[in-house]
């Protein structure tokens, strides 16, 4: 495996980090900051939001430059916006931290993808971009729960002092490991700046994919952004134990996104349109079975498979379908990141209305439905040669 991918899994830890550990950490940032359970939910949609437009604008902003210097620049800007979480002494400063570290997420993994699918060869794409989005999914199973020990013991600022070294970390590794020849720039990108990316959003496969997208990924996020809650308003469990029911979560991250690459490298749009499938099924049997802890906790891991899933076949299909423009893949990322706003914020909503804990799950299994509806379309829409060109790819595995 090459070192650069290992730079950029690390990049993407820190980036998971920051942006799921404030899930586990909401009732206490929430007597802390004294904020309703709402306002705090909104740390979690204001970072997403700020990545949907962080996405567009940075990456349109370096569409000329070294894709390698903008990596390292976007990950030093990510320190700077944990830090400030670190030390914020009011909601107000909190949220600001937030927003700073989410200006770099979208370009990061758009930008990003992009630099791993050339450490490897073409028929590797997908697994390539698994590997970079694995340090998303270990962030789950080892660096949430951590953070939430730590909040639990040393206060929530203390996890945000944590991920601020990552970043440090992350910083110089993508300096020394990604190589230079990774990041060049293609001639019509240098020279055409943003005219060329532009005109890759005319396909309307482009912008169904992106619909999907958001839809889907928004769904599971939606539902997860309130998942302390419904372990321990509805299940039964203890605040301690929001942070194992994490490392089972996140398992199931990491086998979903490494097997989810490794199926698209096969049969991308079947592999789409099953993991969205599996994920609107897995949240409405949740709800329906929340108050089983058995039922629970394998539940909430085949919601982190089929949720993961379908992720890298996501962004390589973008991708392709927008001739491997940059903004186009940091569209991707701005799309997911859409649907999580949109999922939390409605999620909130249904808990507001007093429709209880359970209720962000069917919200996001609702949502989810219509992602696959759009995938299904999607996928019988494609051009004939896009088609072909898969068949082709996959005769030849």
């Amino acid at each position: 495996m090459p070192a650069g991918l290992i730079a950029l899994g690390l990049g993407s830890f820190g980036i998971g980090l920051t942006e799921f550990v404030i899930a586990g950490l909401l009732p206490q940032v929430s007597r802390d900051l004294e904020v309703s359970e709402a306002a705090a939910g909104w740390l979690i949609s204001g970072y997403a939001l700020s990545v949907a437009i962080g996405a567009i604008l940075l990456t349109a902003a370096t569409t000329r430059l070294h894709r390698k210097a903008v990596l390292v620049g976007l990950v030093a800007l990510f320190v700077l916006g944990n830090l400030l979480s670190a030390v914020a002494p009011t909601y107000a400063v909190a949220m600001l931290g937030r927003v700073v570290a989410a200006l770099c997420h979208g370009s990061f993994f758009g930008i990003g993808s992009l630099v791993a699918r050339r450490m490897v060869p073409p028929e590797r794409a997908s697994h390539a971009v698994a590997v970079m989005f694995a340090g998303l999914t270990v962030a789950n199973v080892l660096g949430v729960p951590f953070g939430a020990l730590v909040g639990e013991r040393w206060g929530w600022r203390a996890t945000f002092w944590a991920i601020t070294g990552i970043g440090v970390l992350a910083v110089a590794a993508i300096a020394v490991w990604v190589p230079a020849w990774a990041g060049a720039v293609d001639q019509a990108h240098r020279t055409g700046g943003l005219r060329p990316q532009l005109r890759a959003f005319r396909s309307w496969q482009v912008w169904l994919t992106l619909g999907a997208t958001a839809l889907g990924y928004g769904g599971m996020f939606g539902a997860f952004s309130y998942i302390a809650y419904t372990f321990t308003e509805v299940t039964g469990f203890s605040d301690t134990d929001v942070a194992w029911l994490l490392v089972v979560y996140g398992s199931g991250l990491v086998i979903g996104n490494i097997a989810g690459g490794r199926a698209a490298d096969r049969d991308r749009d079947r592999t789409l349109i099953v993991s969205l499938a599996g994920l609107a099924a897995t949240l409405v049997a949740f709800g329906l079975l929340a108050e089983g802890r058995v039922a629970s906790v394998v539940l909430v891991f085949l919601m982190g498979v089929f949720g993961f899933a379908a992720v890298p076949g996501m962004i390589t299909r973008v991708t392709d379908a927008a001739g491997g423009a940059p903004l186009a893949a940091s569209a991707n990322v701005s799309a997911s990141n859409v649907g999580n706003a949109l999922g939390a914020w409605l999620g909130g909503l249904a808990i507001s209305a007093g429709l209880g804990y359970t209720a962000p799950l069917y919200v996001g299994a609702a949502v989810v439905a219509l992602g696959l509806a759009v995938m299904v379309v999607t996928a019988r829409t494609a051009p004939a040669e896009q088609v072909a060109a898969a068949r082709a790819a996959m005769a030849a595995k």
